[in-house]
């Protein structure tokens, strides 16, 4: 007698490693979805995000658009090509707005009260409000580090020699973040060009 031997071939899969691969992919797919929930939780709302951004940018080119020379806009010596120190100037231009200066002003270091003090602003040039919880500041200072190694633009606060201003526009928004933008102005004399 002989006895043969049946080889039995199995195929597809058990019950029990079907459970077991269902188990393992709902452990996955749920780690994988609180991290999704936690960051989208935790994260700035993306449109706050932007309308600050478009805050700032709209400040930033405010500022930087405004004219930045020796003499103030309402003295006729700011146009004249022999301008060239405040000692030629009528009305010197000074760090903070003149009286009846408004929005847009006339001079870049008219944004600011005092160099390196924010200046704090809730509306736009044309006296609309930002949107509730957002707020904007700047900052002006003189810089002297603008230019090339060996041929840095001098500058410092003193009217005469005050080439370089770095402007520093931050909006907070309703989230307790903040965009920060940085841009530079160099003067130009006389206004016009």
């Amino acid at each position: 007698m002989s006895t043969k031997r049946v080889l039995t071939v199995q195929r597809g899969i058990g019950l029990v490693e079907l459970i077991m691969f269902i188990v393992i992919v709902s452990i996955a797919v749920l780690g994988i979805l609180q991290v999704l929930g936690n960051s989208a939780r935790n994260s700035a709302d993306p449109m706050q995000r932007k309308q600050a951004l478009a805050i700032a940018e709209s400040l930033m080119e405010e500022v930087r658009l405004a004219h930045f020379s020796y003499c103030d806009g309402a003295d006729p010596a700011a146009e004249l090509p022999t301008t060239v120190s405040p000692a030629n100037c009528t009305i010197p231009e000074g760090v903070g707005p003149e009286d009846g200066n408004t929005r847009p002003y006339d001079n870049v270091n008219d944004y600011v009260s005092a160099f390196g003090t924010p200046t704090t602003y809730t509306t736009d040039a044309a006296g609309n409000n930002f949107p509730n919880g957002y707020t904007a500041t700047v900052t002006i200072n003189p810089d002297a580090g603008l230019g090339p190694a060996g041929a840095k633009l001098g500058s410092d606060a003193t009217p005469a020699n005050m080439n370089v201003l770095r402007i520093t526009v931050s909006v907070s928004f309703p989230s307790g973040e903040a965009i920060v933008l940085d841009g530079y102005r160099t003067r130009y004399a006389p206004r016009s060009i």
